[in-house]
């Protein structure tokens, strides 16, 4: 098994809280991680396994050994159960481990009853920390699902076509998603066209035959579980009008590859859209670095002025803000770096980043040139 980087965050919040929940998509090694933790594990998917937790939970609970409760999300019930059990004996840290495959939006006994007991982790497919630099381009063409082909690589692209064909037709519409399986699969289809585009719900709507309205709480869905990241404009205080909607991007990049049938490295790189694949894939390396080693961020969000120019990823890291233009190319051009200057001037950015493919980085005191795994490391060194 790979060693999971975020499994010294959550040994940390075991200490610290009575509960600890692990969120993330299907299949992307919950179960695995949480039992390394404990041998006590219960399924909640599955009837049995709920039936045997509620026979045995007078002799678990009292139990020094850490429990772990598998796809809460089906059991609701269990939810003021352990807010009873933790409030019994609110002195001791590091009793349950829970797992989700939708976030805590969804789960509305979550924070409706274990506000304050439990402390919530994020557990992203395999990052390039994980896997090593020299797998990069594999990585970015496979995604980080651990049975995707990132392990094993025949598995690619078939199993990223039956994952996608589960979730629209059996476990998207158990978690409340209303849209009929043909619709859903449509709606991947057009997110995919969409990836790196600003977000226009009444154009996807008109396609799908549906209200914007109903369009956005579709797309708000997949983003609870985890498939889809919406990434918010930053909006400054400047004289240019700047953009207001959202951009939206696949989170894995293989579940993106798939639907537009890409098999190979190569033939990802003749695609007109390779530019915004790269992109989102290095924002989600960014964001899943900074959960992983329990830095203090906000973001992502990206800057774009109403002329069009534009900076592709801002995150605040430990109150400063940094900017980031990330380039598929090994040779990033002088205009590059000034648009960059320019763009960062109008927002009192305090470190700027040219984040490209470039095999030597170049640092400065507020500005650095490099790739994406010396970008990880400068925004965890700062």
């Amino acid at each position: 098994m790979i060693p999971r980087e975020l499994k010294s965050v959550i040994q940390k919040r075991l200490s610290q809280f009575p509960a600890v929940a692990i969120f993330g998509p299907r299949q992307v090694g919950k179960t695995t991680l949480a039992r390394t933790f404990s041998s006590i594990y219960y399924d909640l998917e599955l009837e049995a396994e709920r039936l045997r937790l509620d026979v045995q939970w007078e002799n678990v609970i009292p139990s020094k050994d850490l429990i772990i409760l598998d796809e809460a999300q089906n059991d609701p019930d269990i939810f003021p159960r352990l807010r009873h059990a933790i409030d019994m004996d609110r002195q001791r840290n590091g009793r349950f481990l829970i797992l989700g495959s939708i976030s805590p939006s969804l789960m509305r006994p979550v924070s409706d009853l274990l506000t304050g007991r439990l402390a919530t982790c994020e557990l992203s497919p395999l990052s390039v920390e994980e896997i090593g630099a020299n797998r990069l381009d594999d990585l970015w063409l496979m995604g980080g699902f651990p049975d995707g082909g990132i392990l094993n690589r025949p598995d690619f692209p078939t199993w990223q076509q039956n994952y996608l064909d589960l979730l629209a037709m059996r476990d998207l519409p158990v978690w409340g998603l209303p849209a009929k399986p043909t619709v859903t699969k449509r709606f991947f289809k057009m997110l995919a066209a969409l990836h790196g585009s600003i977000w226009n719900a009444s154009q996807i709507g008109k396609s799908l035959g549906l209200s914007y309205h109903t369009v956005n709480s579709y797309l708000e869905f997949l983003e609870n579980a985890f498939l889809i990241r919406r990434l918010q404009p930053y909006h400054a205080n400047i004289k240019k009008r700047l953009t207001k909607s959202p951009k939206i991007y696949w989170r894995d990049s293989g579940l993106l590859h798939s639907l537009h049938g890409i098999l190979s490295i190569e033939q990802l790189l003749a695609q007109p859209w390779v530019g915004h694949s790269w992109e989102g894939f290095v924002i989600e390396q960014m964001v899943i670095h900074l959960q992983n080693q329990d830095i203090p961020f906000e973001g992502p969000y990206f800057f774009r002025t109403n002329d069009g120019l534009e900076l592709d990823l801002l995150l605040f890291i430990r109150g400063i803000l940094w900017a980031f233009e990330i380039k598929l190319t090994t040779s990033p051009a002088l205009q590059d770096l000034a648009r960059l200057k320019k763009m960062a001037s109008l927002i009192g950015v305090q470190q700027m980043v040219l984040l490209c493919r470039c095999s030597e980085p170049i640092t400065g005191n507020d500005i650095r040139i490099g790739d994406l795994p010396n970008a990880l490391k400068w925004i965890s060194d700062t």
